[in-house]
């Protein structure tokens, strides 16, 4: 664990707490049948491989112990009361579904899919974060935890194609590049109409380093402040002896228009403020700007055409 990211959240004013969450979440998602028939022996691993973004890594297995101990079994505030439920309202899974989890962490996401009665599939590139996870929810027998390359899915012989009827990145596609790569490789693994929900902090207001609160003392008024929106960017967020954790930065029509190149149809989208969370003693001007600006972007699409056609 790392005490200074530790310290900085704790003693950060509460004003102020959501925006350091929001930089240090990126370190900071038929026949009834068991899972056992569908994927390979449990809690299989693969041969550890570097996940490289422009000649460095990006793997997060440095910093996992510090991730999950700042995060917790059940997930951050912000997980519990708003990321969560909302991907579960805009999921609705039933007993039937096979639901993948995309960059699946500690596994958040694990105890509600399966107390829904769905089958769980939770992937992610760190080996550190799914030894997490399996410890925590691989008893479970619809519940499967496996390293894998988010851009490259094709390529394992147990995700094999249409075979998941729900797809979910639970905060962790702006962890994720190329865009394209990654929707296609999901879009290979999802079954014709299946479900993907894109939940991620909203990038129109919540760019890391780029974007934070600003006060205007004669308007009494608390806005926004937007550096930059439309430029793609690699931010980095925490380095390390094995390189950089990133967090990457899209502006809403990229995200629009790689569902759509592959092969999907977005039918649902959801702002999600902070609302109520927060202190409650805040300000008149601090409540307001909580209910305007959003925290999270949701997005849920419908695979309708192969892309692998």
């Amino acid at each position: 664990m790392q005490p200074d990211l530790w310290f900085f959240i704790l003693s950060t004013k509460c004003d102020r707490r959501e925006h350091a969450w929001g930089r240090f979440c990126f370190l900071a998602r038929y026949k009834r049948i068991q899972i056992a028939q569908i994927l390979p022996k449990r809690n299989r691993t693969l041969k550890k491989t570097n996940n490289k973004r422009n000649g460095q890594h990006t793997n997060w297995d440095a910093v996992a112990n510090w991730y999950d101990g700042w995060m917790g079994k059940k997930g951050s505030h912000h997980h519990r009361h708003l990321a969560v439920p909302t991907v579960m309202q805009m999921l609705k899974p039933a007993t039937n579904d096979r639901v993948l989890d995309i960059g699946c962490g500690q596994g958040v996401l694990a105890k509600p899919i399966l107390q829904s009665g769905a089958t769980y599939a939770g992937i992610d590139a760190s080996q550190k974060l799914l030894t997490i996870a399996k410890k925590r929810h691989a008893q479970h027998p619809k519940a499967r935890f496996l390293l894998a390359d988010a851009t490259k899915l094709d390529s394992y012989t147990y995700l094999k194609a249409n075979l998941f009827s729900c797809g979910v990145f639970l905060l962790s596609i702006q962890d994720m590049s190329p865009l394209d790569k990654v929707l296609r490789s999901v879009s290979h693994c999802l079954m014709e109409n299946g479900r993907l929900i894109i939940l991620m902090t909203h990038p129109c207001f919540r760019i890391p380093r780029q974007s934070g609160w600003g006060w205007d003392k004669q308007r009494k008024l608390r806005y926004r402040r937007i550096d930059n929106y439309l430029t793609k960017l690699q931010v980095p967020m925490k380095t390390h002896k094995h390189g950089t954790t990133r967090s990457y930065h899209r502006p809403l029509q990229t995200y629009i228009n790689e569902l759509g190149n592959n092969g999907f149809m977005i039918d649902q989208i959801r702002e999600i403020p902070i609302g109520d969370l927060m202190k409650s003693d805040r300000s008149k001007a601090e409540k307001r700007a909580d209910m305007e600006f959003p925290l999270f972007l949701a997005i849920r699409a419908v695979k309708i055409v192969d892309s692998h056609k």
